[in-house]
């Protein structure tokens, strides 16, 4: 069957479920929010994962939204499915002139750039004005370095940026020594920022690291309770010595 025939039979099991079943019948745009949050951050598990598998599953939950809120959207005579696919499709082509004009671009940069002064013909009145508000903060932090970068403010070499980082961190032993709560936390916040900064010269996803990061010490953990619980220990028992013989058994063993 072709893709084009299975997205108009998602399309209908849609809408069969919107007029008969009585859950689908009761969500609003506001209902479906945090399950579309849920649904979102279930496929960053996935991609960070490498779960091909879980990533299509992901994909189709998130396409399933998305005809959703179309399906609410043309209830309300707001907009309709052919509309939104019509919006995306006229917006990639305009800002793609590249590719279907007569713009000419060196690479992946001159695109970008492009981009953003695409977005500020079209009425934004800030480059960073398409950063939404409810990203998390340090991939907010990342989109707003970013985007900044495509206007020229940007460091020159990730050498410079380390230097920031070093002088933020300078500054927040400054404000540690002068005990001052709120200056303490605007330095440790100028920290973070500059780190995420130097992440993206190195090219690295924040964001992304951090999770592995995470993921990382949670598996060390586990297995270390587990080794606990093995010779008849429990963590809150031990001494921070013996925790720490733990972990570094475990990260050896596991290197």
């Amino acid at each position: 069957m072709a893709v084009d025939k299975r997205f108009l039979g998602l399309v209908t099991i849609m809408d069969e479920l919107r007029e008969k079943c009585p859950w689908d019948k009761k969500q609003t745009i506001d209902t479906l929010r945090p399950l579309t949050l849920e649904e979102t951050y279930e496929l960053t598990d996935a991609i960070t994962d490498h779960d091909w598998k879980g990533i299509k599953e992901e994909l189709g939950d998130l396409l399933l939204h998305i005809l959703f809120y179309a399906k609410i959207g043309s209830e309300q005579q707001q907009f309709t499915l052919e509309e939104v696919i019509e919006g995306i499709s006229s917006k990639l082509i305009s800002r793609h002139p590249h590719i279907y004009g007569d713009v000419k671009v060196n690479d992946d940069e001159d695109v970008k750039k492009n981009w953003e002064q695409l977005k500020m013909k079209e009425g934004k009145k800030s480059v960073l004005s398409g950063v939404p508000k409810t990203l998390p903060a340090m991939v907010k932090a990342t989109r707003i370095q970013d985007k900044a970068k495509q206007v020229g403010f940007e460091w020159d070499n990730k050498e410079d940026v380390w230097k920031k980082v070093e002088e933020e961190i300078a500054e927040l032993h400054e404000a540690i020594e002068s005990k001052d709560q709120s200056h303490i936390e605007e330095e440790f916040g100028d920290v973070m920022f500059s780190l995420i900064n130097y992440a993206r010269f190195l090219q690295i996803d924040a964001e992304g690291v951090l999770e592995k990061t995470n993921k990382k010490f949670i598996a060390r953990f586990t297995a270390m309770e587990e080794m606990a619980t093995s010779h008849k220990k429990s963590l809150a028992d031990m001494s921070l010595a013996e925790m720490d013989a733990l972990w570094n058994e475990i990260k050896k063993a596991r290197k």
